[in-house]
């Protein structure tokens, strides 16, 4: 009987110089592919298709930009509609290591991040309830639509519901010498409706709205 004799070759383990050309390799690629490539694609393919939409979807006023359609901006004034609550922060000018309130902060988005039974969101929402009855002239038990007390994801949201607007209205109308017609008629005219007929709720273009009713008519004093 014949004795064969087999050779067990071991496996060489890589060296790091085996190794540096096709890691060099695949951070180049993908570096050009990442960071180049399809950021350069993305780009020219939405001014191309939706140039709008790509360059920030400004509104202009007499050659001068004004805001964003997608980006809220901060109404407090009784005569003009008012945004959601934004929770959105910025630097204190007395102090940069600290933050303070500031209310649609597009360098800074975000939400409170409380959740549905945080004590701190529920006397927050108590407490915006009762002025928002206060500055529209309800009654004390008169319901307030959500989108009025609560702050969005973003704390950007250019939008309001239509019964946020509506109950808004009668204010507006008082404040600047208009009809409630007139002022009802400005919330149509800028109510947008559901994306591709399904998707969300009709919703108001706060800025939008605001800008129509200034060129609609000019602020007058409030009669008492």
């Amino acid at each position: 009987m014949s004795t064969h004799q087999f050779m067990v070759s071991t496996p060489v383990a890589p060296t790091v110089k085996s190794l540096l050309r096709p890691v060099l390799l695949s951070a180049v690629f993908f570096m050009l592919l990442t960071g180049i490539a399809y950021p350069l694609a993305t780009t020219v393919i939405g001014t191309a298709l939706f140039p709008e939409q790509a360059n920030g979807s400004l509104i202009e006023r007499d050659g001068q930009v004004v805001g964003s359609r997608q980006i809220g901006q901060y109404f407090s004034q009784p005569e003009y509609f008012h945004g959601r609550p934004s929770v959105t922060l910025g630097v204190d000018p007395s102090d940069p290591s600290n933050s303070i309130s500031q209310p649609y902060n597009a360098a800074a988005s975000g939400g409170s991040n409380q959740g549905a039974l945080s004590k701190n969101l529920l006397n927050a929402v108590a407490e915006r309830s009762k002025a928002y009855r206060l500055m529209n002239g309800l009654a004390e038990d008169a319901p307030v639509p959500v989108d009025a007390v609560t702050a969005s994801a973003s704390g950007l949201d250019p939008h309001i519901s239509v019964a946020n607007a509506r109950l808004q209205a009668a204010r507006i109308a008082r404040v600047r010498g208009m009809s409630l017609e007139q002022v009802q008629a400005l919330i149509d005219r800028y109510t947008h409706a559901r994306q591709l007929g399904v998707l969300g709720e009709p919703r108001v273009q706060v800025l939008e709205l605001n800008l129509a009713l200034d060129m609609a008519k000019s602020v007058q004093p409030v009669v008492r």
